[in-house]
């Protein structure tokens, strides 16, 4: 196992990861270019969780967990235009904002120690 694996806010970006996927599927005709951010964003977060966690100084990890902070936010953003544009998937989207709002409490936790 990769150190990265042991992390909870990698395994909770991976959880919302595989809810983002199923949105995307599920996403309304049309909504093609949302549905490319949603894709780019979610990816975004573990990939970033883990390339910060392979990194050796400090200072480097925490702007590689600020970059993954970032993307779930935008993730969340997008689950709300989502919820928007079809109300059958709030319930989905409610619950990847949980696993987001977790990983983004770690995020945030490790970001501000010294």
């Amino acid at each position: 196992m990769f150190t990265h694996e042991k992390f909870e806010a990698y395994q909770l970006a991976i959880e919302f990861t595989e809810v983002a996927l199923q949105l995307m599927d599920d996403l309304p005709p049309g909504h093609s270019s949302l549905r490319d951010q949603l894709r780019r964003a979610a990816f975004s977060v573990p990939l970033s969780i883990a390339e910060g966690t392979g990194k050796n100084s400090q200072a480097d990890r925490k702007r590689f967990y600020d970059i993954a902070r970032g993307s779930a936010m935008e993730c969340a953003a997008v689950c709300d235009i989502i919820a928007l544009l079809d109300s059958r998937l709030l319930t989905r989207t409610e619950a990847g904002k949980q696993k987001l709002k977790s990983a983004v409490s770690i995020l945030t936790t490790v970001c501000a120690k010294r």
